[in-house]
């Protein structure tokens, strides 16, 4: 990493590997000395405490959409290639991309579902799934966690409640990697005619599902949602269609790498301590899914003492707001009963997580009846990150017991 003071530019490749296996070093330095920074290889400006993250999340005068405010030639953007406009059409009618009053009127939708006591009713089945997950694979001594256990909890559980076939699980993850990977410091021309065909063909698998659920409605969302879209009016097929999937997209993939990260380092200390609710809350600020999230200002600015023009992206670094030393005593160890615990690896403000409490209690089920069951596990090979920044997610964990 290359610091110029001076100008508070930062050269580091986000897919140096001394990087993304341990980034908490390199978060602290630049905290200490430009925490306010632009980075060169993404090419807008950056803030790591938690102090300016926590603010900016809630500040209404970002957003994660500009389009709404502002057309492509004010803004000096170019046109979206004709290749990948399936994808961004479809990116479009989201959840995570929109503002209000289309953000509000879609997250009113699905936010029932997602509601803690909504939430809690999963539990038995959580229970049941890791369970048998477990049954599956304990008489082999030694697995690879991630997809025996970690992948299959969160797909499933997510498809049951959205009404796909849990058959389709694999077909599912496979399209949804493929789009995620849009997102990625490694994308490149294959990345994206891999997105934009997985995004053509799981929208068209969703919307023959639509269809169905029209024809012969069932007890989940899917239903409900297909229910709004004919009653009121209240979401269109296209956008029926992109929440259904940003559903599933979301609903497993930082729950995965949470459960894996999160074995990870009770593995690594040596678990003392029963697996509580604080503890849940301890792993997703020790080692976040997701350590980088994006917003455009809305408007021109002064944040304290950057201007920022209307349009300009800014990046908020998730993963070293939650090791800020400012905000957090002892931020680089693992303190299971820290109280309080303001991470953000949720977000904060309108477009706060609106399935935390659902990945919470994944989090809580998985991990307490894998220790409970396999009392002596251990990792059996020490485990390395993948090269998704900015996501934070193992390449394997494997375990022995």
């Amino acid at each position: 990493m290359k610091i110029d003071s001076n100008s508070r530019s930062v050269d580091l490749d986000p897919r140096d590997a001394q990087f993304y296996e341990n980034p908490y070093p390199t978060y602290h330095k630049l905290q200490a000395e430009v925490p306010v920074f632009k980075w060169e290889q993404y090419g807008y400006w950056c803030f790591s405490t938690h102090e300016d993250v926590n603010a900016l999340l809630r500040d209404r005068r970002f957003g994660r959409q500009i389009l709404h405010v502002a057309t492509r030639e004010e803004l000096g953007l170019a046109d979206v290639p004709e290749r990948l406009k399936p994808f961004y059409d479809f990116e479009s009618h989201s959840l995570l991309e929109l503002e209000p009053p289309v953000h509000s009127r879609l997250r009113g939708l699905v936010n029932r579902a997602f509601l803690s006591r909504q939430v809690e009713l999963l539990r038995p089945k959580i229970e049941a799934l890791s369970n048998s997950l477990i049954d599956g694979f304990e008489a082999k001594g030694e697995v690879e966690l991630l997809s025996v256990f970690a992948t299959p909890i969160p797909v499933i559980v997510i498809c049951e409640l959205l009404g796909v076939p849990t058959t389709m699980a694999d077909q599912l993850l496979a399209w949804s990697h493929a789009m995620v990977s849009m997102y990625m410091a490694k994308r490149d021309r294959a990345v994206e005619d891999a997105a934009v065909a997985a995004t053509v063909a799981f929208s068209d698998y969703m919307r023959a599902l639509v269809q169905e659920r029209r024809k012969a409605p069932a007890k989940d969302l899917l239903s409900e949602l297909v229910r709004a879209e004919a009653e009121g009016q209240k979401l269109t097929e296209d956008e029926l269609i992109t929440t259904a999937i940003l559903i599933l997209n979301a609903g497993h993939e930082a729950t995965v790498h949470s459960i894996g990260n999160g074995a990870k380092s009770l593995l690594e200390r040596g678990l003392q301590e029963p697996i509580t609710e604080s503890l849940i809350e301890e792993i997703l600020r020790f080692d976040a899914p997701l350590h980088l999230f994006t917003r455009y200002a809305l408007e021109d600015m002064d944040y304290n003492g950057l201007k920022l023009r209307k349009g300009e992206e800014v990046g908020l670094m998730l993963g070293a707001a939650n090791r800020d030393p400012a905000r957090f005593e002892n931020p680089d160890e693992f303190i299971s009963t820290r109280a309080p615990n303001p991470h953000v690896s949720f977000g904060a403000g309108i477009h706060f997580c609106i399935g935390a409490p659902l990945a919470r209690l994944e989090m809580l089920i998985a991990l307490q009846t894998l220790f409970k069951r396999l009392p002596k596990l251990k990792l059996a090979e020490p485990p390395h990150y993948k090269d998704v920044y900015h996501f934070h997610g193992l390449e394997e964990l494997r375990v022995g017991f």
